[in-house]
């Protein structure tokens, strides 16, 4: 069984370890569990690793986070991978700091990057893994919030929630979307 794994995020150094490169860190953060590497490949930063058996193919999307569907679509496509084994990983500020959650479909709730896979396969039928990110910002700041870098004392929760992330991939991969759900989005 094969799965693509596509963390959201925006490419360069200016954008490293920012809210809205968490979907970048945590796929970074599983691939290095796993023992694998990313290499530049067409429109994205790509890994193919093993996982207790099941092959999961991990990118990150070179084409910037409002054209993430492009990427997705053309690795989806070669892979021949079924929606329901694709999952995507993204920032949400409508969740409170390093809360998870996990859907099996849904609406870009306002992600320009999830905005750009829907419209590219023409379909809200895809599992998604949201981190929160908090909404801790003053009216009108909410760019330089979403691409500023995590404060001081926000980083211990967000390598703990990093953890919760890979743990609920993992769960994803072994158990489906459905039963993932039922355990990550039930935690505290």
């Amino acid at each position: 069984m094969k799965f693509l794994l596509t963390g959201l995020g925006n490419i360069g150094a200016e954008y490293e370890k920012t809210r809205h490169n968490i979907g970048f860190e945590i796929l970074d953060e599983f691939v290095k569990k796993n023992k694998g590497e990313f290499g530049s490949e067409r429109l994205a930063s790509y890994s193919k690793i093993s996982f207790r058996g099941k092959q999961v193919h991990c990118i990150k999307p070179t084409t910037y986070m409002n054209l993430s569907g492009k990427s997705v679509m053309y690795w989806q496509q070669k892979l021949k991978i079924p929606n329901q084994n694709l999952l995507i990983i993204t920032d949400d500020l409508a969740l409170p700091l390093g809360k998870l959650r996990l859907r099996a479909k849904g609406s870009d709730a306002g992600h320009n990057g999830l905005k750009s896979i829907i419209e590219s396969l023409n379909s809200q039928e895809f599992p998604r893994l949201r981190f929160g990110i908090g909404d801790d910002f003053k009216t009108g700041s909410q760019i330089n919030f979403v691409l500023g870098k995590w404060q001081e004392e926000e980083i211990s929760k967000v390598e703990s929630a990093i953890n919760d992330s890979i743990n609920a991939i993992e769960l994803f991969i072994l158990e489906g979307a459905d039963r993932a759900m039922n355990k990550i989005n039930q935690k505290k």
